[in-house]
């Protein structure tokens, strides 16, 4: 039987992914040979197991895993597409010269520098690009020694989608056996193996083993099964046997590549509906989505991701209502996930019980719970806005509970208890004005993510004993730094990262206003986007002068941007010291930073505006373009603070640092 030592061989192959744009462009040398071509017809995710000849008489295609290919060409419709074939056996392939075409790519932003990853045994290398911001992209690469076409995929997204892992302190080595996870996506610590495992005597080869079933991983040469810590049974969609509470479910994404960019609202009952319908077909069940302006389009639920096609055609729908039979209840539900982060408000609340027993708790009642009405009838900011709210809610929820880099640290927190929790934030406040110190403070203990430190920055001001007292019981590790007011806000800034202790560090203003989700959503935005800064922008503005918060226009949320707000900027530490750090100067010190940043090749990522209230006091400002400005482009206006539970100003007064303290209290005594 051909293994790894002994493959089939083949001179030339080709594969195309994706729903075809046009005539393909085959390189010359690799006309006439075999094409694959993907999506196929359903087929099993685990991996063959017999010889080649039985694999192909069963219809299974292909034993990818005990192929060699000199030279392979991949067409790729898309970014998107192109990510699909690390869930595809395809990937498996050994191969040593690969040309990887993608037909239809656009650049993240203007002034964006992707990166190839590290390939093994590299030769060279050529990339062709296209003038304009949209088009066609080649890569040509050639190794010394052939390598998983896996491992060439994995170095090629970089370089034409932003990629930014999850800084942890520490990650097990995780290794799906014999499976092709869809959520697994890509990375260092990630990898599918098919058959038998390669032992290592030297250290120990796997942490973490996924299996479609409950049997051991195989390991070369390891009968006493040391190889390994763990193993996790795990199918394409999800983990089956997942139980923790109910705050994670079974069916996991991979969000790094399932979050659409620009895509936010519509919002509020006023918006366009659509109907969400399954049925069997002749090749498995399948959905259809009929909607407003002849909007129909369909899929299959084997393939519950969505194309850019269905993305773009749901663009205009604000709400999407679901009848879900329960069929199939985990391809349902992973699709119900994806239109989640696709950004459609998902209605549905007669989910069955076996589609809800796929989800974490949260999702399951953000989808079933009813939608506010217009008390009224007429126009309600009050009520659009919880609707926008609403989905912001669901999209979190989905990415907290289902995406792979949150979930399955959680899962394997059992065997290695310190690895599972979330990156450390660094809540970096600088500040002059004693007063405001209680407050600012309260707001970062307020926060529902619980992997949080402060550093509190004075500077040119000492902190009284007092005060002090007061901040040792907020609940949260306060770092204390003291600066003198010769030194500049950004020397101020460099001091208080210095003694910043978080993998990633935000940066909170003293007098703004932040409702408690608003470090969670900025993790989540880094996350998902890939992008190397994130921030809110200062859509949502109160005016002391007027007493009146304003709502204007500051650019499209949930995308790429020039600017985010100064006191929602969150960044990696490493990626903080890379670009050169803060600049020593007085003021700006902020757009100081997004230059270095944009000027460094990185990316700078605008997610939604709820959870912050820029503030402007009638002076002190070192930038005043007067009021004017803020009334420019704004719509709807609340008298004082909007009074909604994303700004943490639901009640009717606002809540007294001591109570924020005590709430916080309350939730650390909950696992995330």
């Amino acid at each position: 039987m051909p293994g790894r030592d002994d493959p089939e061989k083949y001179l030339r192959w080709r594969v195309a992914v994706g729903e075809p744009d046009g005539r393909r462009r085959w390189p010359l040398v690799t006309l006439g040979s075999r094409l694959t071509e993907i999506p196929g017809p359903p087929a099993s995710s685990r991996v063959p197991r017999q010889g080649p000849a039985a694999d192909r008489a069963a219809g299974a295609g292909p034993a990818w895993h005990r192929m060699f290919v000199g030279r392979m060409a991949v067409a790729a419709r898309s970014v998107t597409w192109l990510r699909h074939l690390l869930d595809h056996p395809v990937g498996l392939t050994r191969v040593r010269r690969i040309s990887i075409v993608v037909q239809d790519w656009e650049i993240p932003q203007r002034g964006w520098s992707g990166r190839l990853g590290p390939v093994p045994h590299l030769l060279a290398q050529r990339i062709t690009l296209p003038r304009h911001d949209r088009g066609r992209v080649a890569a040509e690469i050639e190794l010394r020694w052939s390598v998983p076409l896996r491992s060439v995929l994995a170095a090629v997204l970089p370089l034409l989608t932003p990629i930014r892992p999850l800084p942890t302190p520490g990650s097990p080595e995780v290794t799906a056996q014999d499976v092709f996870p869809g959520w697994l996506g890509a990375g260092p610590t990630l990898a599918v193996v098919a058959g038998e495992l390669p032992g290592n005597p030297a250290v120990r080869p796997y942490d973490l083993v996924l299996r479609p079933d409950g049997a051991s991983p195989s390991v070369a040469g390891d009968p006493a099964g040391t190889a390994y810590r763990a193993r996790l049974t795990v199918d394409r969609l999800g983990v089956p046997d997942t139980e923790d509470g109910g705050r994670t479910g079974p069916v996991l994404l991979d969000a790094e590549h399932a979050v659409p960019v620009g895509r936010y609202g519509p919002f509020g009952p006023d918006a366009p509906r659509a109907e969400l319908n399954f049925s069997p077909g002749p090749d498995g069940a399948s959905w259809r989505i009929r909607g407003p302006d002849g909007l129909d389009c369909e899929g299959r639920l084997d393939r519950p991701w969505l194309t850019e096609r269905t993305r773009s055609a749901l663009a205009g729908i604000g709400l999407l209502d679901c009848a879900v039979p329960g069929l199939r209840p985990r391809a349902e539900a992973a699709l119900l996930l994806h239109l989640a982060l696709a950004g459609v408000l998902v209605r549905a609340p007669g989910l069955p019980v076996s589609c809800r027993a796929q989800l974490a708790d949260e999702v399951v009642e953000l989808f079933r719970a009813p939608l506010p009405d217009r008390p009224t009838g007429r126009p309600d900011p009050e009520t659009d806005l919880e609707w926008e709210a609403r989905a912001v809610r669901q999209r979190r929820a989905v990415l907290r509970r289902h995406a792979r880099g949150f979930a399955l640290p959680r899962l394997a927190a059992a065997t290695f208890a310190g690895l599972g929790a979330l990156p450390p934030v660094s809540v970096l406040l600088v500040t002059r004005r004693l007063e405001h110190v209680l407050d600012a403070v309260a707001a970062v203990a307020a926060q529902s993510y619980p992997e949080l430190e402060i550093v509190l920055c004075l500077h040119g001001v000492g902190l009284p004993v007092e005060l002090r007292q007061r901040l040792a019981d907020c609940g949260r590790p306060v770092e204390v730094v003291e600066v003198p007011a010769g030194q500049s806000f950004g020397e101020a800034l460099v001091a208080a990262t210095a003694r910043a202790r978080g993998t990633l560090v935000t940066k909170f203003d003293d007098d703004d206003t932040y409702g408690p989700e608003h470090v969670w959503d900025l993790v989540l935005a880094r996350h998902h986007s890939g992008a190397t800064m994130v921030g809110k922008a200062a859509e949502f503005v109160y005016l002391g002068a007027l007493d009146t918060t304003v709502r204007r226009d500051a650019g499209a949320p949930e995308s790429f941007a020039p600017v985010v707000a100064g006191g929602t900027i969150l960044i990696g530490r490493g990626d903080l010291a890379e670009v050169g750090g803060w600049r020593p100067v007085p003021s700006a010190v902020d757009r100081g930073l997004i230059d270095r940043v944009r000027r460094a090749g990185g990316l700078v990522y605008r997610t939604h505006p709820l959870g912050y209230v820029y503030q402007r006091r009638p002076a002190g400002h070192t930038w005043d373009p007067g009021l004017e400005y803020f009334l420019r482009d704004s719509g709807v206006q609340w008298t004082g603070l909007p009074r909604h539970g994303e700004f943490g100003t639901s009640g009717t007064e606002p809540v007294p640092p001591s109570s924020r303290w005590k709430l916080h209290q309350q939730r650390s005594n909950r696992v995330w």
